[in-house]
């Protein structure tokens, strides 16, 4: 028996390169398919199948173990005992191959190349498509613009009013003049009497009736009027005066006072103060008064008349020019 240290055991020579293990893994499936034929041949086509398939599948096995890379262990050794017959064509494949460090590295390197992660998006290079979602443009909303209020005439009926207060305080101051100058002159009325009198006057119903009365009809033809020209203050300041004429009768019969008198001492009252001159003063003074007051106010009807045409044209052009979209 020979020493085992001669016969197994010793180191395995250093591996090929793997393109040298391929072509002596080729070449030995060769010479198997050869060793075949030819077994098959002297022995009258009578080949155990048992000891072809082993050798075509050692030879495969082989194979992949070479592309699959080095065996796990770094350095092996081969008992000479174990080895298979060479006859069967598989004798080269059991020899133990040294791992090489290198040899998976190119493999490897190219599976890392060409591997792609599933959460990541596959480069344009290799055919990758990216579907993008189209959402369909919403239709336009329309825009509603809401239309310019028509402008409101403006009116000249509170000028009219305050106007009549003026034109009522000059109807006082004038008619407390007429008595005191009526008085003077009929002697009734002297230097120290004067401020008696005045007081008398002022505190009568018969003065500040007909002083009422005037502005209340002033300013009613003034509401009626309204921006109306100044002939219409002329013609219809007759009424006016009218007016005033008896409010100041009125104001002689709330002075007696009438809810005191019978009907035939009222009668006589008023018959007695329809030819006074403070009540035909009154009259001239409602009539006099409403006309030239009144064209204070027919003049400021009519500026008021030129800014209404000027509103309306304005709001006539801006209806032409239609809405306008401003930007910010």
């Amino acid at each position: 028996m020979s020493d085992s240290k001669s016969s197994y055991g010793e180191p395995v020579d250093e591996p090929k390169d793997v393109d040298d293990v391929v072509g002596e893994a080729q070449a030995g499936l060769a010479d198997a398919d050869a060793a075949g034929r030819d077994a098959t041949d002297s022995s009258d086509g009578a080949v155990p199948a048992s000891a072809a398939e082993a050798a075509q599948e050692d030879a495969i096995a082989s194979s992949a173990r070479v592309e699959s890379g080095p065996a796990p262990e770094a350095h092996a050794t081969v008992d000479a005992a174990e080895q298979p017959d060479a006859s069967s064509g598989a004798a080269w494949y059991d020899r133990p191959l040294e791992e090489t460090p290198g040899a998976a590295e190119p493999a490897a390197a190219d599976a890392s190349a060409t591997a792609v992660t599933a959460s990541e998006p596959a480069p344009a290079e290799a055919g990758y498509t990216e579907e993008v979602a189209y959402v369909a443009p919403s239709a336009p909303q329309p825009i509603f613009v809401q239309a310019p209020e028509a402008p409101r005439p403006r009116g000249n009926r509170g000028a009219a009013g305050a106007i009549g207060l003026l034109a009522a305080l000059g109807f006082a101051v004038l008619l407390l003049a007429a008595v005191l100058i009526i008085g003077w002159s009929a002697g009734r009325i002297n230097v120290d009497s004067l401020v008696d009198t005045i007081v008398l006057t002022v505190t009568a119903w018969n003065f500040w009736m007909p002083v009422a009365v005037f502005y209340f009809a002033f300013w009613l033809l003034g509401a009626v009027i309204n921006r109306g020209r100044w002939g219409h203050w002329v013609v219809w300041g007759v009424l006016v005066g009218v007016a005033s004429y008896f409010g100041y009768i009125l104001g002689a019969l709330f002075q007696a006072p009438f809810w005191l008198l019978t009907a035939r001492d009222g009668l006589a009252l008023i018959g007695a103060e329809a030819l006074s001159p403070y009540a035909i003063i009154s009259f001239v003074l409602g009539r006099e008064l409403t006309i030239w007051f009144g064209a204070w106010v027919s003049r400021r009807g009519k500026r008021v008349s030129e800014i209404n045409d000027e509103a309306q044209l304005e709001y006539e052009r801006t209806l032409e020019a239609g809405p306008q979209l401003y930007r910010g």
